[in-house]
């Protein structure tokens, strides 16, 4: 079957970036949802656009629809008939298909999904296809109507609704004219360039044509390429002055949606304004401007910044216009600055006893008191000299003052940063400057985690101390509200657990349930809704999940679920980690004994519902040579499954268990085969089975094997 590109492109007011992203994003969907109900096969859905115009354009659309024959079902055949007569339904139903009642048929169809199984009424529905360019207008009046925004606006006299205004449609189908009207404007083949570089409407001669000839007026309506063409401009621009660019992703995205094909234009700023930290620089050429830094380091920046533009036309006025408003900008941070620097670090943070985190958890400056306990208590545990302890409290102790800075009121995203800057300044620690910084981090499941021991653990007390007195006060995030970010403080805490943890044992060995006690009693109990044990309770429980998705992600699902099913694998989630990748490892091996200990952990799960696990030595069953010979091997198998699994707190521990369990896994199948283990007769009975329910709980602590290989 021959086939043809179609395009539409709706051109409009400029658009916001936002609305340009979210409208490409959902287009191809719409496109390929109204393709499939009129029956035309396609290939590739391309979303193109720029901030003047939404386009798509989909190769390889049939020019014909595929011809329909198919089996419809109607009602049962008990209504569709009444003493032998057709009834209204059956008529209605012929009259739907286009054919006489007696054209219908009865047959007997099994029960399907909501559908129970019995006879109905049966006939067929044949229809020759339409052309494509008789049904396409509709449907792309469909698609502009379902497009998609935040906002949309009405215009003139018009009920129809946009994100702007609509200048012009472009529809074509290969190089016919699809005819269509949508807001008041009708379809054709002109189309509009560069609004500065190409101003004059042209036609488009074919939809195939389409990205070439607004490339040729100025326009590049490919997001990658655009994308691409920018910031090959911006690396040249940065090179050419002897550094490199800011690579933020913000500046990528929302530049690529700002222009129709980028320009770079090279600003500056005066030497001395390079006394500002580099950070501080960055913020300001970032907000509103999104301008890229040029920096030959970390914190060296030079005096100059690349600006994406939209028109090569008279740059030097841009640049005079740019160079205005950053020099502005900077002499207001500069301000904030030097004024920031005067005040006492005291001073500030007396004023965090105005921020409240939370009415009923208090201030800022409260929450802090609580981070210095809870940090204190993490040193101890973790062993630190006093004289690191100390630092990490003094950390702690300093880590929310910037937040009444004036350079954070006006630029939020510099919290942490300037703390750190401020710290140096009034001579305190590196380490306790570095941490009024670091320990926002990671702020994704990506981001780095904090570099020292006091980042790390001022990192850990802000995190605990807000999951715990969130979920005291009953504020669990739902659905997707979390206005907290609690699963996100979460993830942090589990990642410095883990990642830290694999090379520091110190850090594996801290229990996050003694942590989440230790942050409750931190807090007035008069402010709380749940007592310590379900506050606790209910904060593991949510970790779980968490430390699921982090395992499954280094690892498998299986894995992670075999894993959690083990007791309080949350509680030292460093060693859970370590035994889901010792037991990922046999999974990719497909070690043949894990059949073998899936089998017996089943059996063993149905023992351990009704026995209480007990470690009953040999001498419980030396009642007669039979009694002891019967029972000596299980006695054996759980003294070294429990031995072998007693200590997992090592990649070599684990190692070393995961070994042991085969002999384990065999003997005790040899054990079910051999030996009638639930002998009614024999008073030994519940003392064997409580033996092996004993070795069930020591498998567990490696994990459930059942569950590693999708057994329940």
């Amino acid at each position: 079957m021959s086939t043809r590109p179609l395009l539409l492109e709706i051109g409009t007011e400029e658009l916001p970036s936002s609305f340009v992203d979210a409208a490409l994003a959902a287009l191809p969907e719409l496109v390929r949802a109204r393709l499939a109900d009129l029956r035309l096969t396609h290939g590739e859905v391309q979303a193109l656009g720029s901030p003047r115009r939404l386009s798509v354009l989909v190769h390889g659309v049939a020019e014909k629809q595929a011809d329909l024959d198919e089996e419809v079902l109607g009602p049962p055949e008990a209504h569709a008939f009444k003493d032998g007569k057709p009834t209204k339904a059956a008529e209605a139903f012929a009259a739907k298909l286009g054919v006489d009642v007696g054209a219908l048929t009865v047959a007997d169809k099994p029960a399907e999904g909501k559908q129970k199984a019995g006879r109905y009424l049966v006939g067929r529905r044949a229809e020759k296809g339409t052309l494509a360019k008789e049904l396409v207008a509709k449907a792309l009046v469909d698609v502009c109507e379902k497009i998609p925004f935040k906002k949309s606006m009405r215009w003139g006299d018009l009920d129809a609704t946009f994100g702007r205004p609509v200048q012009w449609i472009v529809a074509l189908f290969g190089a016919d004219v699809v005819d269509l009207v949508f807001a008041g404007v009708r379809s054709g083949r002109a189309t509009r360039g560069h609004r500065f570089l190409s101003p004059k409407p042209f036609d488009l001669a074919g939809a195939d044509q389409y990205v070439a000839a607004m490339r040729e007026h100025h326009v590049l309506v490919d997001r990658a390429e655009r994308e691409r063409t920018m910031m090959e401009r911006v690396a040249a621009a940065a090179k050419a002055l002897g550094g490199t660019h800011d690579d933020a992703a913000i500046l990528v995205s929302e530049n690529a949606s700002l222009v129709e094909e980028p320009f770079v234009v090279e600003g500056g700023f005066e030497p001395a304004f390079l006394s500002l930290p580099a950070s501080v620089i960055r913020a300001v050429a970032r907000g509103h401007q999104r301008y890229f830094c040029v920096a030959k380091g970390e914190d060296e920046l030079l005096p100059s910044y690349l600006a994406v533009v939209n028109t090569a036309n008279a740059p030097a006025n841009i640049r005079k216009g740019m160079d205005r408003v950053m020099r502005a900008r900077l002499a207001d941070a500069r301000f904030f600055y030097e004024e920031d620097k005067k005040a006492k670090i005291a001073d500030r943070l007396e004023k965090t006893a105005g921020i409240v985190f939370h009415a009923r958890l208090g201030t800022v400056r409260e929450k802090v008191t609580r981070m210095e306990v809870l940090a204190g208590a993490i040193s101890d545990a973790l062993g630190f000299p006093t004289s690191e302890r100390q630092l990490v409290v003094r950390a702690a102790h300093l880590c929310k003052f910037d937040l009444v800075s004036l350079m954070v009121g006006e630029f939020p995203e510099l919290q942490g940063q300037m703390g750190r800057a401020y710290a140096l300044h009034a001579g305190e620690h590196a380490s306790v400057a570095d941490a009024v910084r670091d320990h926002y981090r990671p702020v994704g499941a990506t981001d780095d985690l904090p570099a020292s021991d006091v980042s790390r653990i001022v990192a850990l007390a802000d995190r605990i101390d807000t999951l715990t007195g969130c979920f005291a006060i009953g504020l669990s995030p739902t659905g997707a509200a979390d206005p907290f970010a609690l699963r996100r403080a979460c993830i942090a805490v589990l990642r410095i657990l883990c990642e830290v943890g694999a090379v520091d044992p110190r850090y594996a060995a801290l229990d996050l349930g003694d942590l989440v006690a230790r942050a409750y009693a931190n807090i007035l109990p008069k402010k709380l809704d749940l007592d310590a044990p379900t506050t606790s309770a209910k904060v593991l429980d949510f970790a779980r999940e968490r430390l699921r998705g982090i395992i499954a992600q280094a690892t498998s699902q299986a894995v992670a679920d075999a894993v959690l099913a083990g007791p309080d694998p949350v509680g030292r989630p460093a060693y859970a980690l370590l035994r889901a990748r010792g037991l990922a490892a046999a999974v990719e091996a497909k070690s043949p004994w894990l059949q073998t200990a899936k089998t017996v952990a089943k059996r063993l799960a149905g023992i351990s519902k009704t026995a209480k696990p007990t470690l009953h030595p040999i001498d419980v069953f030396a009642t007669s040579d039979a009694d002891r010979a019967k029972n000596a091997p299980i006695v054996s198998l759980v003294e070294l499954v429990d031995e072998a699994t007693g200590d997992l707190t090592s990649k070599e521990r684990v190692a070393a268990a995961l070994e042991v369990i085969p002999k384990v896994a065999d003997g005790l199948e040899e054990v079910f085969v051999k030996t009638l283990v639930n002998d009614p007769a024999d008073p030994l009975t519940p003392k064997r089975l409580e033996l092996l329910s004993y070795g069930a709980s020591c498998m567990l602590r490696l994990a459930d094997f059942g569950r590693l290989l999708g057994g329940s």
